[in-house]
């Protein structure tokens, strides 16, 4: 008896033969009718990065529901990780000179196009309207907040997030004493950048290894009220705001990846962002700082003004462009006041004391004839921290802060100086000790040191 030949029913697709699903199949004939690529754990579309994969259950089982009645759901997870395959590119760029926005493509150069046929990182939900004008309302408000040349900062600050690029390495800390309605920023931020920014937090990000990886693919992170407590260790935070090409990223339980991270990141806080140990000037060197006005006492408080702010956002969006355009024509070199400058000096000192020490005339002074051990050096400046009510930093902090910093202070540091014992030990060159009358805050280091005081030669 002659085998009977096959033939599809009619009307199926050809990934289903009548009985069963061809999965290969069917993910090709998908990709022909929806844009869309996988990489580094995401898909992304012409609208960016695919937050919620729902949709995309539902554009398939569409697709599989007239010919399938039973394991629906695991026949669609099986198609979504087929899907990953089938759509992987491993090579995904971020594009800098671009900003994709609801009704286009807007590029640094200020030239638009209106095509939303190319798949992108990410989207903005707010249109490009070159006719917004200006945002009064969204002026008047940051003109109650901060001084004139604050504004400024605030504005590249913010244009710099619309763009996948962290060429200015920095973040930004807004602090004021409470009320001034600086956290209304960033509610109206999280609506002009939609799934773009993420809610956080700068002491998370400190000490979780896998919260990096949280902000994989975001363009800003908001923390609207930072931790007052000393971060333990800024390795972490650093990181994020220098990133430069793919980074490792981790996530718990998982094998660790490379992946590209550019959010930014914006506090606001009562108080300043401190570490613990790092007294670096790496670390207050990432940080724009800036302090709000005194809240007016006959001020009214509106509770809806971040919806009024909102209804301006096409216009807000034009005003931090503008911010993006200054900026890189200024080599993403921020525009700071003096008072920001000021500012993020005073949290370099009250982190790092010996800086206030240093400029202390009465307790030593600077003379390129001169030399200082590193013991001597030390002690004086313990009995400064008493007398100042201060907590001294570690010896060796002390000396490599000085070790790392002779050519601003005119220092030169070796191990071929003489102590008091006449041993050659580690010391400095163009520094030496002061000593004024002795008083009782003096008493309890007086009395370790030997007869022979080197300070007093």
């Amino acid at each position: 008896m002659a085998k009977q030949k096959w033939v599809r029913p009619e009307g199926c697709p050809l990934w289903f033969d009548g009985k069963n699903v061809n999965e290969a199949m069917f993910c090709q004939e998908f990709l022909t009718k929806h844009r869309l690529l996988y990489t580094e754990n995401a898909f992304f579309t012409v609208n960016g990065r695919m937050v919620d994969e729902t949709p995309l259950k539902s554009a398939i089982y569409s697709s599989v529901s007239p010919y399938m009645v039973t394991n629906v759901s695991k026949k669609i997870v099986s198609i979504i990780e087929l899907l990953k395959i089938t759509a992987y590119k491993s090579n995904f760029k971020p594009q800098e000179d671009q900003i994709h926005v609801a009704n286009g493509t807007l590029h640094l150069d200020g030239t638009f196009s209106e095509a939303k046929d190319q798949i992108v990182r990410s989207r903005f939900p707010v249109k490009y309207n070159p006719l917004a004008g200006s945002p009064e309302r969204w002026l008047h408000f940051l003109g109650e907040l901060l001084e004139p040349d604050d504004i400024l900062t605030l504005q590249e600050f913010i244009g710099y997030c619309l763009i996948p690029s962290t060429a200015a390495q920095k973040m930004m800390v807004l602090k004021g004493n409470g009320g001034e309605g600086k956290s209304q920023i960033g509610t109206v931020l999280a609506r002009l950048f939609g799934c773009n920014a993420k809610d956080g937090s700068i002491g998370k990000v400190s000490e979780n290894r896998f919260a990096r990886a949280d902000l994989e693919h975001i363009l800003l992170m908001i923390d609207d009220d930072m931790r007052l407590e000393a971060l333990k260790q800024t390795n972490y935070v650093k990181s994020i705001v220098t990133a430069q090409g793919k980074m490792d990223l981790e996530k718990k339980g998982k094998q660790s990846y490379q992946g590209y991270l550019y959010a930014r990141l914006l506090a606001f806080s009562n108080g300043d962002l401190q570490s613990l140990y790092d007294r670096s000037d790496g670390f207050f060197r990432r940080q724009l700082i800036l302090t709000t006005k005194e809240k007016a006492p006959d001020r009214a408080d509106d509770p809806h003004i971040a919806d009024k702010l909102c209804t301006e956002l096409e216009a807000i969006f034009l005003w931090a462009f503008d911010g993006l355009k200054r900026l890189a024509a200024n080599n993403f070199r921020f525009t700071e006041s003096k008072r920001a400058i000021e500012n993020r000096n005073t949290v370099r000192q009250d982190a790092n004391n010996l800086i206030a020490f240093l400029d202390a005339p009465d307790y030593i002074r600077f003379d390129p004839e001169l030399s200082i051990t590193s013991e001597e050096f030390y002690r004086i400046y313990c009995v400064w921290c008493k007398e100042n009510g201060m907590t001294p930093m570690k010896q060796r902090s002390v000396a490599d802060y000085l070790i790392g910093h002779q050519k601003q202070y005119g220092i030169e540091y070796s191990n071929n100086h003489l102590n008091y014992a006449h041993r050659r030990v580690r010391g400095f060159r163009g520094i030496t000790a002061v000593l004024h009358p002795p008083n009782d805050a003096l008493a309890g280091f007086t009395q370790v040191w030997p007869k022979d005081n080197p300070f007093e030669k």
